[in-house]
This record gives structure tokens, C-alpha cells and sequence, in this order.
């Protein structure tokens, strides 16, 4: 960011950090700036603490920023888990199964009833306080934890919610992006797919597609009208096992991958965002559809310890009784309406790497992990296919709907006759369960 050639100057924040709910550091600190540029600028947050610490001092600001109109601390409202899981509930927004426990016991059983594993998070993240070791969001895999990690809610400074795990895989998590002006009208939407992430199947965007989804749509289009949102939002969905998109997280300002949603004219959320709040003409977006971000450090190592990247991502399934999309000024409508054919997707890249090294770090271990891994193999004379480990039960390999031969299953159960050849070996190594 320092490096950026369309970096003018840079402005330091207070000295001990952003603080949402002690946010007169940052008035003054705003205020400070202010004076400095001499002239109104527009303030967009572009992290979770940022939006609701701005949106608390924001109507002190009025005559000195130009800020999207947040009411009601709207902002810490929607980054509230429990708070966005009433406001799913109350406007049938797609969501997964919650549970917001009373107790310690109560935990216990929400887990047993939800189903393990079981997803936990702390409904305020932004008031975890360091050094704990408690995470915003924690994969549990028995009632005993959820039991535990309820007992530190006091702690967390926040309630805990229990809610069903939904598996990750190929099509499953996918964002909608979106700028709004005042009352939710949309300046410049899309939705798109997370190809591949970092953390694996966790984390943030590595590889995505910008790729319009009637469903994601019309659940990001609908919160932002329902909630009257002005500024930039980041939505999060992952699709269930009956094809229904879920929202997990709301994210009340730009996401990583904004620059994903990029027309052809070079109009982003931001730049519309900016248009909006300082009076201009926000252009009607044209194209974009398509579009690939790639962030080289992240997509490279997810690559390496996930899977491949994709060179032509499946087309979404079509689902029974999606709601076509709304007339909004999308730019995924305007190829359709001028009858031009389908884009060929641009890549948009990112490196973060240099004000984050630990992807670079990890990645060269990844490699350097994988190379030992190998070598160690090789001089011990283990085959990759499989491995020998001290007082192990190994389990019969699942042959994934095949049988047997007659004389591979004689000679497997023990019975006489001539030694047969082991069967083929399967797909997978063995499971091994160490005693």
C-alpha cells in the first residue's frame, strides 16, 4: 500500500489502534486528518472494527468527511451473529441452523442436536480479547467442548452461538458484493464464486469468478432494502447439500476480492461508493461477468496443499424454483441486453505479500514439507500408497462398490487353497487407527 503509485499520502491512525467501543481515539485522530487535507474527503472502512467505530462517530464528522449513512449502529448490528441470525430469521434470509445457548448444559445438548462436528462463534468477535486463545470462529467435535468453551463466555465478552456444519467442496461457498446508495438502491452489484481459498475451504478468497446466481442475488439484494444499507457491503453464502445458499457472514464494508466486480469500464464498489457520496453521475456498469481474481501468493499455496486450479470451472447447477433476478443496475445484465456474446474473462490479480509475509513463509514450507516428506519415504522404503505405523489396526480398505474377486475374498477370509494376488489397491491409502 505505501508503494502505490496512486498513493498521495498517508495519514496514521491512533496510536493505539481502532477501538469500536471506546471510539473518541479515533474522532481525534479523523479529526486531525481533517484539518490536514483542509478539504471534505470521503471515509470508507475497510475492515470490520473501522465500519463500527466509524459509524459511531460518523455524525461528528458530517462537515468534515463525506460518510455512507449508517443509522442505529447499523454496522455492529450486522457484524452481531446473533443479531444477523434474527435478521435472517425475520426476513427469510437462508441461514444455517443457530442455537444461542443459556447454559453450559444447554450448549452440550445444542450440540448433540445440531450435529458434530458443530460450528461455534462468539457473537461480537471484535471484543475477543488477545492473548486468550479464543477464536471468533471454532470447529468443535464433541458436546464436551461446546460445554467448555461456554463456561469462558465471560471472557469472550460476547454470547456464544452454536450453528450446523456445513461441509465444504467444489461450488459450495460463494460472495455477493454490492455498493448502495441511501435506502439500499444498488449502484453496482455482483455475486461471485470462491474457487479456491486460503486457509483451504476456510478461508479468505485465493482464486474467484465473478459469476451471476439468481439466489445470491436477490438474499443480498433484499438485506440491503429490508436494512435501508448505504455504503459497501461483503456477504459470505455456502451452498448445503440441498443446493440452498446459506448466509454465514455479513461484512459491513469492502471484502478482499473487490476488485473481482469490475465493469468494463473500470468501475468498482469503491469508485461507485465515491461517485455517490460526492454528487456525481454513477455510470450504468456495462460487462464484467466472467472476471477471474487471483491472489498469486495465496492462490499458489492453496494450490499446493488443496487442489489444482481450475482451468474451466462446472457452470452452477440450475436449482428448481430459483427466483429470476430483479431489474437492478447490475452489469451482469448488460451483455444480455445489448446481445453481445459471452466475455472472455479478465484476471485481476493481488499480491499481499508485502505487508503479509507468512503466506510466502508457509508456502516455502509447504514445498520444503513436501520434498522432505518424500525423501524420507524413499530411504525408509515406504510406498507413498501407504505407511507402517507402531501398534496400528489397519481397516480394510472400502472398495467403493466393487467386489471381490472369488479368490481375493477366499483369501482374505482365511479359508485354504493356494495364495491369490492382493486385490487392487484402492483410490486412497488405508485408514490407520493408532491405539
Amino acid at each position: 500500500m505505501g508503494r502505490s503509485r496512486y498513493l498521495r499520502a498517508v495519514h496514521p491512525g491512533p496510536s493505539g489502534g481502532v477501538d469500536p467501543e471506546a471510539p473518541e481515539a479515533l474522532l481525534e485522530c479523523l479529526t486531525g486528518v481533517s484539518e490536514r487535507i483542509g478539504r471534505p474527503a470521503v471515509l470508507i472502512a475497510m475492515d470490520d472494527l473501522s465500519a463500527i467505530a466509524v459509524s459511531r462517530v460518523g455524525p461528528m464528522l458530517t462537515d468534515r468527511f463525506r460518510i455512507p449513512h449508517q443509522p442505529d449502529d447499523l454496522p455492529a448490528r450486522v457484524a452481531d451473529k446473533a443479531e444477523l441470525s434474527r435478521l435472517c430469521a425475520r426476513w427469510d434470509v437462508p441461514h444455517p441452523e443457530t442455537v444461542i445457548p443459556g447454559s453450559g448444559a444447554e450448549a452440550a445438548e445444542a450440540a448433540w442436536r445440531l450435529g458434530l462436528p458443530v460450528i461455534a462463534k462468539w457473537s461480537r468477535p471484535w471484543l475477543l480479547p488477545a492473548g486468550t486463545g479464543l477464536r471468533s470462529t471454532t470447529l468443535l467435535q464433541s458436546a464436551a467442548e461446546a460445554r467448555r468453551l461456554y463456561e469462558r463466555s465471560a471472557e469472550a465478552g460476547s454470547r456464544l452461538l452454536l450453528q450446523r456444519f456445513l461441509p465444504a467442496g467444489p461450488d459450495t461457498d460463494w460472495f455477493f458484493h454490492g455498493a448502495f446508495a441511501r435506502g439500499g438502491r444498488p449502484l453496482l452489484t455482483g455475486s461471485g464464486r470462491k474457487e479456491l481459498s486460503w486457509p483451504v475451504r476456510t478461508g479468505l478468497t485465493a482464486v474467484g469468478r465473478w459469476l451471476p446466481d439468481p439466489a445470491v442475488e436477490e438474499a443480498g439484494l433484499r438485506l440491503a432494502e429490508r436494512l435501508g444499507y448505504q455504503g459497501i457491503l461483503d456477504l459470505d453464502f455456502r451452498r448445503d447439500e440441498r443446493g440452498v445458499f446459506r448466509l454465514v457472514d455479513f461484512n459491513p464494508r469492502p471484502g478482499a476480492q473487490f476488485r473481482l466486480f469490475t465493469d468494463t469500464g473500470g468501475l468498482d464498489v469503491v469508485q461507485a461508493m465515491y461517485l455517490d457520496l460526492t454528487g456525481q453521475r454513477v455510470p450504468e456498469p456495462s460487462g464484467g461477468p466472467g472476471r477471474v481474481f487471483v491472489a498469486e501468493n495465496y492462490a499458489l499455496l492453496a494450490a499446493v496443499r488443496g487442489r489444482s486450479l481450475p482451468r474451466r470451472p462446472p457452470a452452477p447447477p440450475p436449482r428448481a424454483g430459483a427466483e429470476p433476478g430483479r431489474s437492478v443496475r447490475t452489469a451482469a445484465a448488460a451483455p444480455a441486453r445489448r446481445g453481445r456474446g459471452r466475455e472472455r474473462g479478465r484476471v485481476e490479480a493481488a499480491w499481499f505479500a508485502a505487508d503479509d509475509p507468512m503466506p510466502f513463509l508457509a508456502m516455502l514450507a509447504a514445498f520444503l514439507g513436501r520434498g522432505a516428506v518424500k525423501g524420507m519415504r524413499v530411504l525408509r522404503g515406504v510406498p507413498a500408497q501407504g505407511r507402517r505405523t507402531a501398534r496400528a489396526v489397519v481397516r480394510a480398505p472400502r472398495q467403493r462398490g466393487r467386489e471381490l474377486p472369488p479368490s481375493a475374498a477366499a483369501g482374505a477370509s482365511g479359508g485354504s487353497g493356494s495364495r491369490t494376488a492382493p486385490p487392487e489397491a484402492p483410490a486412497e491409502p488405508d485408514e490407520l487407527v493408532t491405539r
